[in-house]
């Protein structure tokens, strides 16, 4: 039997399993099957073994010595590349520059503590890619302290890319707990991760006016946000060498002090937010009148009280509705509450005064509207009512902020005074990363306070590069590919996504058919990507052959959509 190909002129060529054999001392030929539908390869095979060679499977001659997974550090690696990492850290390359560079990697890829790195990324081709495969958790904590030595320059160049004279900075101040007691900068203070007892560390983060950070300072866990200001505009002005920025910061942490004390002598803009009791002065005296929001959310006000200031101020109606509801639902569920303790009062462990206030004060303050209620506590008897008039005096603020700034018109017209004022959030959207999403900075298990400044820094870093890939990344995951629309959107209304946002959420697919990802699972998938080293089956001492899973279309767009990120 043999394989007879026969050409046709205008279509692929005809392919048949065919035999010979002899007929009255004649040679003929005759047709067995038609296998020109078969695979090439299926066809090859066969042609090989009725030639009599044989045929042999792979995994008879191969085995699979070792895996590693590969995409997902390839990608990251990519990234760091892409922003000069190394570079930032270190122009002179050495152990402790790609100990840093590995730890930040595995700080985006898989976040755990540092003996853990060691063992972990054992399993994927960082080691390799970086150098460090010989390296334990001594030699990582060694790397921090160096990389700690050299924060200060590498914020440097950082500011020098992203920060400029005349432009935004972002600052904002978040905590996060500790697991043990004796750093010197864990203390009790406002603790933000809702870890009540828990001794704590607060860092301030700078970013630019789109959340790229720039720097973190780690300051004491008792340490109030208007305090951190002074340091950061003296980092700005003495290390960065910036002479004009326009800070920009909450309500809690640019207030009348800090504008006196810290912004004007430094001659630094500002835009923050008024107090709700400013606002409600504001209001009382007429400056602010409800009707004045009619036909518009927003209108602009100069007052005695702010001198070389404007006043933007807005009112966000489904803010307001919002805010009302909640509002009505928390004083619903304290009066029920208190209509409990009153049919209890007298009685049992409720019968005299003392008892009876204890436990209406745990009551007015589980859902912290104390304010609204007139509460009468007598010897064994206790009655209350709600206070309209105090409901009706918060409820005159609902959905109302004012927004101040030193920004003149000419540079900075009202509406994008408030957009400016709201991109505080993609700070926040950096402390949720760096917290709960994707990086875990907590909780903090370092003892020594070098090494607590270091791991904030290292955790700094990562989102640095993270951020990047976010950014790069968006028309693979749910993020909102339409930015530029920010630009333009009404101010004071709550931002929507575009339509084709929403319809990738919808559908969870993208134009081509693949599936929609967070960071977290595309980093997942392309760590399906992976290195297998194989040998020749049964002979320990033969070379070996790496070979690498090609990409999915999706997992070779994500590379290259990477490969465009520019620092």
């Amino acid at each position: 039997m043999y394989i007879h190909t026969i050409p046709n002129r205008n279509s692929p060529p005809a392919i048949l399993l065919r035999e010979s054999f002899r007929e009255n001392g004649k040679t003929r030929n005759r047709t067995i099957a038609n296998i020109s539908h078969w695979p090439a390869e299926k066809i090859e095979a066969l042609g090989r073994l009725l030639k009599g060679e044989k045929l042999v499977g792979v995994d008879d001659l191969f085995e699979n010595v070792s895996s590693f997974q590969h995409g997902n550090v390839s990608a990251v690696l990519s990234a760091i590349r892409r922003l000069g990492i190394k570079q930032v850290i270190s122009a002179k390359p050495c152990d402790e520059r790609d100990r840093v560079v590995a730890m930040i990697a595995a700080q985006v890829l898989n976040p755990q503590s540092k003996l853990a790195y060691t063992r972990w990324w054992g399993k994927t081709t960082l080691p390799d890619e970086l150098g460090v495969g010989g390296a334990d958790e001594d030699d990582l904590y060694a790397a921090m302290d160096w990389l700690l030595e050299r924060q200060g320059r590498i914020e440097k160049k950082l500011a020098r890319r992203h920060l400029v004279d005349g432009g935004l900075v972002l600052y904002d101040l978040t905590s996060s707990y500790f697991e043990g007691s004796k750093c010197p900068l864990a203390d009790l203070g406002h603790n933000r991760d809702g870890k009540k007892g828990k001794l704590q560390v607060n860092y301030g983060l700078l970013t630019d006016g789109r959340g790229c950070p720039a720097s973190v300072t780690v300051f004491k866990g008792n340490v109030g946000d208007p305090s951190t200001l002074a340091a950061e505009v003296r980092k700005l002005k003495e290390r960065f060498g910036l002479s004009s920025v326009v800070l920009v910061g909450d309500r809690g942490m640019i207030g009348q002090k800090q504008i006196d004390e810290v912004l004007r002598p430094e001659g630094l803009g500002w835009i923050t937010a008024l107090k709700s009791g400013a606002i409600r002065e504001l209001m009382a005296n007429g400056s602010i009148q409800l009707g004045l929001f009619d036909e518009r959310n927003l209108f602009e006000l100069v007052h005695p009280d702010y001198p070389g200031e404007r006043l933007v101020a807005c009112r966000n109606q489904e803010l307001a509705k919002a805010r009302a509801h909640k509002r009505q639902s928390l004083i619903e569920a304290t009066r029920k509450e208190l209509a409990k303790v009153r049919r209890m009062a007298g009685k049992g462990k409720l019968k005299d005064a003392a008892a009876i206030g204890v436990r209406v004060g745990k009551v007015v303050n589980k859902y912290k509207v104390a304010k609204h209620f007139a509460i009468e506590i007598g010897e064994s008897s206790f009655d209350f009512r709600v206070d309209e008039r105090s409901v009706a005096a918060e409820a005159a603020l609902d959905g109302i902020y004012v927004v101040r700034t030193s920004i003149e018109p000419e540079r900075m017209p009202a509406g994008d005074a408030v957009r400016n004022y709201k991109a505080l959030a993609q700070v926040e959207r950096a402390f949720r990363s760096l917290k709960t999403i994707d990086l875990h900075v907590r909780p903090i298990r370092h003892r020594l306070e070098d090494r607590v400044r270091a791991h904030i820094f290292l955790c700094m870093l990562a989102y640095y590069v993270e951020w990047h890939m976010q950014e790069a990344l968006r028309p693979l995951l749910f993020s909102d590919e339409d930015q530029e629309a920010k630009k333009t959107r009404d101010p004071v209304t709550p931002a929507r996504r575009s339509r084709g946002a929403l319809a990738k959420t919808a559908a969870k697919r993208i134009e081509d058919g693949s599936t929609v990802h967070s960071f977290r699972t595309l980093l997942t998938s392309l760590g399906g990507i992976v290195k297998n080293v194989c040998r020749h089956r049964g002979v320990a001492d033969t070379a070996t052959v790496t070979i690498v899973t090609t990409p999915t279309p999706a997992q070779a767009r994500a590379f290259a959509l990477l490969d465009a990120i520019r620092p």
